[in-house]
């Protein structure tokens, strides 16, 4: 029998269960990820009830990802990269005409300069940030690189060294509420001195701790009247309490969970395979066979995992997840080639250009 972890799998390689197609088609939804890893934006969608078909595109350490509406953000190395949807452009795509239901195409480039920009999100005031490596809270402008609005009441200084890995962002009606962080050090990045148990959650309009003591805490989200959050070191989905700091474990999910959006009665919460060569992963005691990336499908009423794709090649590290809904067959276009300078969005219509023929003078 061949050793499974020596099969040279083709490129992006995945098995899934077999109801996700099913449960992807009734949705009417596409999930997409981000791998820093491989510098990809990833779509997962469903051809039909049976098939999945997934749509890989080159961002350079692709982080964050923002999606509001017809709009999206993507934080990549150096930039942020603003992205919008046309339906129309996307039914008359030249290279395959009639196939997608929506094309996410970029509209401006954002040059921040390497921020390790992790957790984005759209609010009421513009798009917000969270600023790993200078451990703030930031908006994303074009006037400067960054503008920074909010760090915590620990950080005594503006500079680039990840002093407590702040990594993850809840937004509340349009404004931030909650941030995530690894610890609550003021130097060169301290929070590695106790990465199992020095996690925290903030609350934004405070600047108070309302919960501590945590196992690598990631994206916290508001949904539904509840703060939720991913223990990354514990493989585990928890609530918290914004009033007492009280933690309650919803579900058990094998891995280094990291990454979640919600979309109808389901959370989407990716797994990352532990990287063996690291001093960070070896301090963790995860359970689960970590030689692969996931995402785990998470029915919130039973709690209850219902369904996974799993990746055997490429998807090592997964960063962020989103739900694009009310979309079966989406495309996105990166600014490394020269497809989306022929897609030319006009407030009252939309057309693709055509190429002009080269003339000799």
């Amino acid at each position: 029998m061949k050793d499974q972890k020596n099969i040279a799998y083709p490129p992006f390689s995945c098995v899934h269960t077999p109801n996700l197609p099913a449960l992807l088609h009734q949705l009417n939804c596409t999930i997409i990820l981000s791998t820093y890893q491989a510098g990809k934006v990833v779509l997962v969608s469903a051809v039909n009830q049976e098939r999945l078909i997934q749509l890989p595109r080159t961002f350079k350490r692709a982080m964050g990802i923002a999606v509001a509406g017809q709009r999206m953000a993507i934080a990549t190395a150096n930039e942020v990269v603003l992205l919008r949807n046309s339906p129309e452009l996307a039914a008359t795509y030249p290279k395959k005409p009639n196939t997608y239901d929506a094309m996410y195409l970029p509209q401006a480039t954002y040059y921040t300069g390497h921020l390790d920009m992790h957790d984005l999100h759209f609010g009421k005031t513009g798009l917000w940030g969270i600023n790993t490596s200078f451990s703030c809270l930031c908006r994303i402008d074009p006037d400067y690189s960054f503008t920074p609005v909010w760090q915590p009441h620990f950080i005594s200084k503006l500079v680039s060294e990840d002093r407590c890995h702040l990594n993850g962002l809840a937004m509340k009606d349009g404004e931030p509420l909650y941030v995530s962080a690894l610890g609550t050090g003021d130097s060169y990045q301290s929070w590695r001195d106790n990465i199992t148990k020095g996690g925290i959650i903030m609350h934004i309009p405070t600047n108070e701790i309302i919960a501590e003591g945590l196992a690598m805490p990631h994206a916290p989200r508001w949904y539904d009247g509840k703060l939720y959050c991913l223990l990354s070191a514990k493989e585990m989905l928890i609530t918290i309490d914004p009033e007492t700091g009280k933690t309650t474990e919803v579900a058990h999910i094998p891995g280094f969970v990291r990454g979640m959006a919600k979309h109808g009665d389901y959370l989407f919460i990716a797994t990352s395979k532990v990287r063996q060569e690291s001093s960070t992963f070896k301090q963790l005691k995860l359970s689960a066979n970590q030689d692969n990336a996931s995402i785990q499908v998470l029915h919130l009423p039973s709690a209850k995992l219902v369904a996974a794709m799993t990746w055997k090649a490429s998807v090592d590290e997964i960063y962020d997840v989103q739900i694009l809904p009310n979309a079966s067959r989406p495309n996105i276009l990166n600014t490394y080639n020269e497809d989306h300078y022929k897609a030319l969005i006009l407030p009252n219509t939309t057309y693709w250009s055509k190429e002009k023929e080269n003339s000799k003078k």
